[in-house]
């Protein structure tokens, strides 16, 4: 599931933000604007994707998306489930064609604050010195 969420965060830096990115594991250390999707699996298990990105990193989405320079607060929530929305969406249709397709919910705003979840797998893309971090958490129940 991390493979067709990461291309999809991939093509999104690509395509959307077109800037050179690196990825790297770990978390994003610093206070950042969290939002989740919870993900049905075909096996039968759900899992809840977190995005967390720095406020700089949602900044430049807003910039691209909005041509808006300096964005309130509402306005890089609301960015930040528009983006989750997009990765998640399209790394739902790149999972259609493998042997563990899934549905997803509806983005869910969590909170401006540090990182403190619980999360099985991650990652994170670096563009320049902005930071997007996708991590993955199996639910139980």
């Amino acid at each position: 599931m991390l493979t067709t969420i990461s291309q999809a965060s991939q093509n999104f830096c690509a395509h959307q933000i077109r800037k050179q990115y690196n990825i790297s594991d770990g978390i994003i250390d610093s206070i950042a604007i969290i939002a989740y999707i919870d993900i049905n699996a075909r096996n039968a298990k759900t899992y809840r994707v977190y995005m967390a990105s720095d406020k700089n990193f949602m900044q430049r989405i807003s910039k691209i998306f909005l041509e808006e320079d300096v964005s309130d607060e509402e306005t890089l929530k609301d960015m930040t489930l528009e983006t989750a929305n997009l990765i998640i969406g399209s790394a739902k249709v790149l999972a259609e064609t493998s042997d563990n397709p899934y549905t997803i919910k509806t983005p869910f705003f969590e909170k401006i604050g540090l990182f403190d979840f619980q999360y099985d797998q991650s990652k994170i893309f670096n563009i320049e010195n902005d930071k997007l971090m996708i991590a993955i958490k199996e639910l139980h129940g």
